[in-house]
């Protein structure tokens, strides 16, 4: 019976081909579902056997509390050195998709909310 590992829907393709790596180097057993096109199906990493997928959990744990530490450090070096863009730069930079993003918010939550109020 498969053992779930991880889903890979909305997975970076360089941290999916680090777990990869990382299985490859520790000889686990493992094998892969891509994700469907349209995001129907998950796609993920499976294990064969129990005690293999307890091991590969063991590994993504730390895998993934160490890329967690990375992108935040990255994140804070970006933000300290200004290539973070803030809210103002974004709009600035693509107007038009800002603004029609934020008139199909209100237009969704303005459908949504108008049944229960009174108009």
């Amino acid at each position: 019976m498969p053992h779930f590992l991880m889903n890979l829907r909305h997975v970076p393709d360089d941290e999916a081909d680090e777990i990869r790596a990382l299985f490859e180097e520790h000889d686990v057993d493992y094998y892969e579902t891509p994700p469907s096109r349209w995001g129907i199906s998950m796609g993920g990493f499976w294990a064969r056997e129990a005690d293999e997928a307890e091991r590969a959990r063991d590994l993504l744990a730390t895998y993934q509390q160490s890329r967690q530490d990375t992108q935040r450090a990255d994140y804070a070096r970006r933000l300290a050195a200004g290539e973070v863009p803030s809210f103002a730069q974004r709009l600035w930079r693509r107007p038009v998709t800002i603004l029609a993003t934020l008139l199909a918010v209100a237009l969704i939550l303005g459908l949504s909310v108008a049944p229960f109020l009174s108009w």
